[in-house]
């Protein structure tokens, strides 16, 4: 990576561009794509939003809905044994294309991930994006090192953030379409997904998805964000976690250059007091305990929609965003093993349907034959503990308690004998 970009190893994303004519110099050269964007847009998003409702849901497959992401360079002992905890089976990767010295270490530990599956999340630097032939040599060296450990590549990153290394969404298709030829010349049995839009910036995912591009994505990767709206639940424009996942998955599906498939590739809140690891100021930061009730209901609600095939939570260990703080030791944080409760409960879990009433929410799937409920609700509330319920806190601790208290931090409930 070189100037004016620069890497933030704290927060483990780029700094912003300081050199703000060489920003403005960009922007202009790249007006008339930045000009398609907003008429693309204001065609596609008001079809896909009339057309909501009428988008079918599909049987997601739990056990690789729950995806983690991982460091390779991070505690990489550590981080193996970590994810042998958790007991997932989908595991995401981040590569950086400025780095490819470091290649076969991150083979070594992909296969030391053993039978996971991997979905290798390509970042772009301003170099690869500019001289698309010293991409496709550094794509053809990674496809070709990583034939049959990669269950799926996510070309790109981030790309509505010029300090990522584009500066349009044009930019980002003719470094995605380089992919692609490779594939359908070379590779043709990899998988590759993209659009990698942060936040609820659908103007742009909308440009990635209707074009003139010969390419086509096996799938839509999403980095959607909620963290600076709080509660997952809380709305943006009127749009709620679940609105925003129906708005993407109606725009994939209307969409001629995808399959029906969607990745959230990143998602997290940032934690309080964890200064400069935070990757946001401290206003957009949380407490530990919200953080591990936002994290399993972001998943929860992701999972109701039946239109998600994974969550990828970013990430294992990080400071100032991760199930793990590695600073002055390895402290495993409350959503660790919330996490871990989570993937135990749910990993082969067929869902039944999603409840909400007066912001009383009820999430209902069948485990093993037997009925699980999953409580929470916004507003502090009390449940009679039956004598047919089986309950476990947020983090898997039996409550036996004659009154059960239902607030923020959801409470997993067996019902006995309900099926």
């Amino acid at each position: 990576m070189k100037k004016p970009f620069e890497w933030d190893n704290h927060s483990d994303q780029p700094y912003q561009i300081k050199d703000k004519n060489y920003k403005k110099k960009m922007r202009k050269k790249e007006l008339i794509s930045l000009v398609k964007t907003f008429l693309i847009a204001l065609f596609i998003l008001p079809i896909s939003l009339i057309l909501m409702p009428f988008v079918k849901r599909k049987k997601v497959d739990s056990n690789t809905f729950f995806s983690m992401g991982v460091d390779y360079q991070k505690e990489s002992e550590l981080t193996l044994e970590l994810l042998k905890e958790l007991e997932v089976k989908r595991v995401l990767l981040r590569f950086k294309l400025w780095e490819m010295d470091t290649l076969d270490e991150l083979k070594s530990f992909i296969i030391g991930c053993k039978n996971k599956k991997i979905i290798l999340k390509l970042m772009q630097d301003r170099e690869n994006v500019e001289d698309l032939k010293l991409l496709e040599k550094n794509l053809r060296t990674i496809f070709s090192s990583l034939d049959g450990y990669v269950d799926i590549y996510e070309i790109g990153t981030t790309i509505n953030r010029a300090k990522w290394g584009f500066f349009s969404v044009d930019e980002y298709n003719r470094f995605f379409q380089t992919a692609y030829d490779l594939k359908k010349n070379e590779f043709v049995n990899i998988k590759l997904i993209g659009g990698g839009v942060i936040d609820f910036e659908y103007h742009f995912t909308a440009h990635t998805l209707f074009n003139f591009f010969r390419y086509h994505y096996d799938g839509v990767s999403a980095l959607l964000y909620v963290d600076r709206r709080g509660a997952p639940e809380n709305t943006q424009m009127g749009f709620n976690l679940s609105d925003k996942i129906a708005l993407l998955s109606t725009m994939s599906w209307l969409s001629p250059k995808t399959d029906n498939k969607l990745h959230i590739t990143e998602t997290n809140w940032p934690i309080s007091n964890t200064a400069p690891y935070a990757p946001t100021s401290e206003y957009e930061c949380v407490d530990e305990e919200s953080y591990a009730n936002f994290m399993l209901r972001y998943y929860l609600l992701a999972f109701a929609s039946q239109q998600v095939d994974s969550v990828s939570w970013h990430q294992l260990i990080a400071p100032g965003y991760g199930l793990v703080d590695n600073r002055d030791k390895i402290n495993k944080r409350l959503a660790f093993d919330s996490y871990k409760f989570m993937v135990k409960n749910l990993k082969e879990a067929q869902f039944l349907r999603l409840d909400i009433k007066r912001g009383y929410y009820i999430f209902q799937c069948l485990v093993n034959n037997q009925l699980l409920q999953i409580h929470w609700v916004l507003i502090p509330t009390t449940l009679k503990n039956e004598e047919f319920f089986k309950v476990y806190s947020r983090d898997g601790i039996l409550i036996e308690d004659e009154i059960l208290s239902i607030d923020s931090s959801p409470l997993y409930i067996y019902i006995k004998d309900a099926v």
